[in-house]
């Protein structure tokens, strides 16, 4: 039972046909027949689902924790039975501008409850200065590479160049906007399927997937490097292969109980946003803001809408800028614990996963 209601799950991957699976329809369908319920719910969003929930006359409420997520570019999209859910405000606003009124902006959130409840001798003391948790996407380089490597000179300088630019600037996406010139050259080095119905263009698919994933890769390599001259880092990301002086690679931790732990051990916990996530929360910094932890991230615009700048978290603006706040926090234990108290009531108290399944049945 949640907030009432009493929930039946439905078995369901995506790592299986999710746009036209004749056993999936065959199977909810006569799930839904069966049970009758109100709402089907999905986390993101999968046309097949949407297709049956149109021919039920059965509302669809999916929202959207993966970024990009190329499935919300599909036709079934329009289906009125859909409400939608984005963590990014400026992905609501574009679907908006088209006349999609399906897509509706709402952060992500935590479980603080479960959080708060772990056990403490797990989590008592600080066990790490600086760490990060995620991808590095070193482990993912191939599609990129594959691509980058085939290329004729003027296209790889051109990718190179975007690249760079992109580098300096955040909040706005410049690869997929300015990859037009180019975008044959990619398609045939690097061949990227679109299914029928899907309005995704190859300049979303090539941005989003591969060039987007490599400007993380940098940046989060380059800005790790940059703090590991001064101090030693904690690093934990799915692959133990990679190595930098000054920089501990304890490998992955599971997302339920080992990073929680991380987070509440570390003193600073960073949040390097993926590059395809223009303006949203990522989900690592309210995971990290609910256990409890301080947190230090690049800027994203959505931070805005519920937290406060150095009183819930705090933002670096650049490289050096980042050194400098690491230092400070370090040497300033009461008012970095301040902070991750602050950020972790202001999320107990209003971001919670009861409080968007609240607002999610609320809403009209």
């Amino acid at each position: 039972m949640a907030e009432g209601h009493e929930v039946i799950r439905f078995p369901f991957s995506k790592d299986q046909d999710v746009v036209h699976n004749r056993e999936v329809e065959e199977a909810l369908t006569t799930a839904l027949h069966k049970e009758s319920p109100d709402v089907v719910f999905s986390f993101d969003f999968f046309p097949v689902i949407s297709t049956i929930c149109a021919t039920e006359d059965i509302q669809y409420i999916s929202w959207i924790f993966d970024d990009p997520w190329v499935f919300l570019y599909s036709d079934t999209v329009y289906n009125a039975c859909n409400r939608i859910y984005v963590f990014d405000k400026g992905i609501c606003q574009a679907f908006r501008e088209k006349g999609i009124s399906t897509i509706h902006y709402m952060p992500l959130a935590v479980n603080v409850e479960r959080l708060d409840g772990m056990d403490q001798r797990l989590c008592a003391g600080y066990a790490y200065d600086v760490s990060f948790v995620g991808s590095l996407y070193v482990e993912q380089f191939n599609f990129f590479d594959r691509m980058y490597d085939a290329l004729p000179e003027y296209p790889k300088g051109y990718i190179h160049a975007l690249m760079a630019i992109q580098m300096l600037v955040q909040g706005c996406d410049l690869i997929e906007d300015g990859l037009s010139p180019v975008i044959d050259d990619l398609a045939k080095v690097c061949p990227i399927g679109i299914e029928p119905g899907n309005t995704a263009t190859r300049e979303y698919m090539y941005a989003r997937y591969l060039i987007d994933r490599r400007i993380t890769a940098i940046e989060r390599i380059d800005l790790l490097d940059a703090l590991a001259k001064e101090y030693k880092i904690d690093l934990f990301t799915y692959y133990k292969g990679f190595s930098m002086p000054n920089i501990c690679n304890h490998g992955t931790v599971g997302y339920q109980d080992g990073a929680p732990e991380v987070f509440k051990r570390s003193r600073i916990n960073l949040n390097i946003t993926l590059r395809s996530i223009k303006n949203g929360i990522p989900l690592r910094a309210f995971d990290i803001l609910g256990a409890g932890g301080f947190l230090l991230s690049n800027f994203q615009s959505g931070f805005l809408d519920i937290f406060v700048p150095g009183e819930d978290f705090v933002y670096y603006e650049n490289k050096a800028d980042l050194v400098r706040k690491v230092s400070y926090y370090l040497e300033h234990e009461d008012e970095r614990r301040a902070i991750a108290r602050n950020g972790h009531d202001k999320v107990a108290a209003g971001h919670t996963y009861r409080h968007r399944v609240r607002e999610m049945l609320d809403m009209d």
